[in-house]
């Protein structure tokens, strides 16, 4: 079966204990909602034996005790679900809109931020007006711990990654490529262009809860100005980055 003749939603079983529900072989919004929501479904359902779940762009991925739950009845409980639609099913409650203050139009914070703009085929200004208008669903975290890919941006942004490689970035970079943004949680090199910069840490080892985003979060850049930022990091204490935070319904 080629990609083209596969049928989604597909089930595909993951090893002795895991099993991988997915809803497209390329990003949209409706299968990331999809994806989403039935994660959130499933966590509700407390189905005995499964263990974990997670989401990644367009699958919802179940953990489970094969010794509980056998590999025919949780494929059983999966059909089943299978059988609602889930690419206009409502996002999981409890998700949050975060409003993180970033520089752009910096040499040392946004150092491909023209690069970018011209791929896309936009003005500088234009390019930041475009990254800032647009609230961005955290789709998935993944690479590196509780860092948000987040999408999806615009198709003039649908822009290839660099043939090269950036040997790294800081945490609170804001890299693009392929209509997302990438807000790295940690130092790391990288192949997506660095258009911007906040003091925002996705990633917190120091506090009982290190990730900060939940997938089904959504993120609003606003730019302020490099003594701005500087004065936000020398302030911070929560590593929220000056960012405030605002229940989604």
């Amino acid at each position: 079966m080629t990609r083209s003749d596969t049928i989604y939603p597909r089930i595909t079983d993951v090893g002795l204990s895991g099993m991988l529900v997915t809803f497209s072989d390329t990003l949209t919004e409706a299968a990331n909602r999809a994806a989403l929501a039935l994660r959130a479904r499933i966590e509700e359902l407390r189905i005995e034996g499964v263990q974990e779940t997670t989401t990644s762009l367009t699958s919802t991925f179940v953990v489970y005790d094969p010794l509980t739950l056998s590999q025919d009845l949780l494929r059983i409980h999966l059909s089943e679900l299978l059988k609602e639609t889930w690419h206009e099913a409502p996002l999981p409650e409890g998700r949050k809109l975060w409003r993180i203050p970033a520089v752009f139009d910096h040499p040392d914070h946004g150092p491909q931020l023209q690069e970018a703009a011209e791929l896309a085929g936009v003005s500088i200004k234009d390019a930041i007006d475009s990254l800032c208008d647009t609230n961005l669903r955290v789709m998935t975290l993944g690479f590196a711990p509780g860092q948000p890919y987040l999408g999806s941006l615009g198709p003039h942004w649908d822009i290839p990654r660099q043939q090269g490689l950036t040997k790294q970035v800081s945490v609170g970079a804001i890299t693009v490529a392929i209509r997302q943004i990438v807000l790295f949680s940690t130092a790391s090199p990288t192949g997506w262009r660095q258009v911007g910069q906040c003091a925002f840490r996705a990633f917190r080892p120091d506090q009982p809860d290190p990730f900060a985003l939940t997938p089904g979060d959504e993120i609003s850049f606003y730019p302020v100005t490099a003594d701005a930022l500087a004065q936000i990091r020398s302030e911070d204490q929560t590593g929220d980055g000056g960012a405030s935070v605002e229940p989604l319904t």
